[in-house]
């Protein structure tokens, strides 16, 4: 807590979960990617149930 009015937090990532930037730097533009397919994939799931078709 810095001594300020109003309270006042900063927060710092540690090196321990600094050397999580890159894996989830991968699975975030994995994410990207494949959304649109992804999307593609639930929207026909869900037409799929909704017509009682499995």
């Amino acid at each position: 807590m810095l001594p300020t009015s109003p309270v006042v937090v900063e927060y710092a990532i540690t090196p321990l979960g600094e050397s999580l930037r890159e894996l989830f730097g991968h699975a975030y533009d994995w994410t990207v990617t494949n959304a649109p397919s992804i999307r593609r994939k639930q929207i026909a799931y869900d037409q799929r149930k909704e017509s009682g078709a499995t």
